[in-house]
């Protein structure tokens, strides 16, 4: 039987859907499920949210004021210690957990598991390389701490249970004076949106759009149907969105049910971050887009000219 940690993502005083797809890779590890860990200035909300899913066996919290953004450099050594008595300890492979775990693991002495996908065993799991072209079986030697980053497209989130017991715990490590939370700029879950990796519909838009103005019919589009803004490569490089936006290899890997992709080419890059989508939808001037080979539904036309035609159908 392993002992599982998991860290919980959360931001405004909800839980992040991430969370709860860690769980259901955990209780793949191990039945008995897992302990959830939440850091923050304020846990109440989050940690009720825990404890309500499937598979928790205890919300483990820590209230401290250095912990109501979530900086890294300040989590890590309070998750470091808390991690003592755990045999696996789990992130979500979003950009908090990016950030978060590769500093647990080297403060663990453990090596690190990404992006891990499947799990095939107690000790034995699956991740993607080479942009996902391959998959690398990963088994980590019996007496070895795991420390892993779970894909979220990879497994569905956990479902209600509960209600677990939520305890606080207490660290002795000083938070470290190096670092200091200045402010948070995000484009993609402006305005209310759903986050991009835990979104059930993303809309993308690409070179295509045409600048930062037009992705405004986007955001209205997203706003009438409840879904996330993404975006590829080309449009954030061009300067049209935030970084936060990139849905990609680089950027961030995806699974909602249904994907609606705008001017979007189809590097290869870019499908890597959506291939586990539901339904893939794109609109393209060019017929010969390379997007248009893995959509489930293509349309050739002009996107100015389509989504004001949805937006009618829509109501």
């Amino acid at each position: 039987m392993a002992r599982i940690l998991i860290v919980a993502e959360h931001a405004g005083g909800k839980l992040n859907q991430s969370t709860a797809r860690c769980l259901s890779c955990a209780v793949q590890i191990d039945p008995a499920g897992a302990d959830v860990l939440v850091l923050g200035a304020d846990c109440a909300a989050v940690a009720a949210e825990a404890a309500a899913l499937q598979g928790v066996a205890r919300v483990l919290t820590v209230e401290r004021p250095e912990n109501a953004a979530p900086l890294a450099a300040v989590l890590a050594p309070q998750v470091a210690e808390l991690a003592q008595g755990y045999d696996v300890v789990l992130g979500p492979s979003t950009t908090f957990g990016k950030d978060l775990m590769p500093r647990v693991a080297a403060l663990l002495g453990a090596p690190q598991v990404s992006d891990l996908m499947s799990v095939a065993g107690p000790r034995r799991f699956t991740r993607p390389v080479y942009a996902g072209n391959a998959v690398l079986t990963v088994e980590v030697p019996e007496g070895t701490r795991i420390v892993a980053t779970v894909r979220a497209a990879s497994f569905k989130p956990a479902p209600a249970g509960g209600p677990a017991p939520v305890a606080t715990a207490t660290v002795s490590v000083a938070p470290p004076a190096h670092t200091r939370y200045v402010e948070l700029r995000s484009g993609g879950a402006a305005g209310g949106r759903p986050d991009l990796q835990t979104a059930r519909i993303v809309i993308s838009g690409g070179r295509g759009v045409g600048s930062a103005a037009n992705f405004a019919i986007l955001y209205q589009l997203a706003g009438k149907v409840g879904a996330g803004v993404g975006a590829s490569r080309a449009a954030v490089d061009a300067g049209y969105v935030p970084n936060d936006m990139q849905v990609g290899q680089t950027g961030k890997i995806i699974a909602p049910e249904l994907y609606m992709a705008f001017g979007i080419s189809g590097a290869i890059q870019h499908l890597t971050g959506i291939k586990d989508a539901g339904l893939i939808v794109a609109i393209n001037k060019d017929p010969e887009a390379p997007i248009f080979q893995v959509a489930d539904i293509g349309l050739v036309g002009d996107l100015f000219q389509v989504i004001p035609e949805l937006e009618k159908r829509i109501g």
